[in-house]
């Protein structure tokens, strides 16, 4: 037995929609997870293709792996024993690792929801994508790169508890994503955010999440001033000067560009971004949103 899946790369925040908003595009890691008649060598029963494929573990270290395994002990305690032991995974990674496209998320959400498909194979009920939702949001912290990767499109989500809102696209076809070929741990990215700030500069921040909403749905003409983050990009200039230097020069175009997650990727609402401004050491991808989230075949 065989399940094929495929997640979609995710963007979050989208400026000032901190932690909350996210947006999936068509950029998937694909991933098939067998189960065996017998069990498999556990030193190497991941094979990885693509990004990051000489870094990531080949045995039941790798986080997939580790997800589905835990899934379907808290979820699935009926499952037979040996189950897990039975599974081999083959991965062909596209998602950018360390960029703020969602890598992890995409991981997490992965491997939750082929511990689901193993689940209801052996007998268990099936786990719903609300579900999905909140073990991936137990994992991650907070759900703005799982909701989109599970449900598409532009979601925006709450944590506590984690529930994730779809927000109708009306006016946003296509994106332009920019990837540097430097990495950048989110931790990092998040130790340089200030504990509070001033009352006003939360306000407005909430004044332009608001605006987004309107802009991606039915007025393209307000992207620039809603995406005008007052939250957190600033705070991280430091962090990934170039990225926001490259921020900084799409929007001097009149470009709504932000960074997209922890960074350093920077995601522009728009097709095209003019040639001459992108370094040449910066990948430039042209993509469409997705609207579905991950997707899944049993096959066998």
């Amino acid at each position: 037995m065989r399940f094929e899946l495929e997640v979609p790369a995710t963007s979050a925040n989208l400026g000032p929609g901190y932690d909350s908003f996210g947006l999936a595009l068509e950029i998937f890691d694909s991933l098939s997870l067998t189960l065996h008649d017998e069990p498999v060598d556990a030193t190497a029963c991941v094979r990885v293709t693509g990004e990051s494929a000489a870094a990531l573990p080949t045995d039941r270290t790798h986080l997939i792996m580790r997800v589905i395994a835990e899934v379907l002990a808290s979820e699935y305690p009926l499952t037979p024993a040996g189950v897990v032991d039975r599974l081999s995974l083959d991965c062909t990674n596209r998602i950018p690792h360390s960029r703020g496209l969602g890598s992890s998320a995409a991981a997490i959400v992965a491997g939750i929801a082929l511990a689901g498909e193993v689940g209801h194979h052996v007998g268990g009920p099936e786990l719903s994508r609300e579900r999905v939702l909140e073990l991936a949001t137990d994992r991650e912290g907070h759900p703005d790169n799982a909701a989109p990767a599970i449900f598409g499109g532009l979601s925006i989500s709450l944590s506590h508890p984690a529930r994730s809102f779809r927000i109708p696209i009306g006016t946003v076809a296509e994106v332009t994503v920019l990837v540097p070929d430097v990495r950048l741990d989110t931790e990092i990215a998040r130790g340089v955010i200030p504990v509070s700030i001033e009352h006003e500069v939360a306000a407005e921040n909430s004044a332009r999440a608001g605006l987004l909403v309107h802009g991606f749905s039915s007025d393209a003409s307000v992207l620039m001033e809603a995406t005008d983050d007052r939250l957190h990009q600033e705070f991280r200039r430091e962090a990934y000067p170039e990225s926001m230097e490259l921020v900084d020069a799409l929007r001097a175009r009149g470009l709504p560009a932000v960074i997209s997650g922890a960074g350093p990727t920077v995601l522009v609402l728009a097709d095209s971004v003019p040639a001459e401004v992108v370094p040449a050491a910066v990948e430039v991808i042209r993509t469409s949103i997705d609207l579905g989230g991950y997707r899944t075949r049993r096959i066998g």
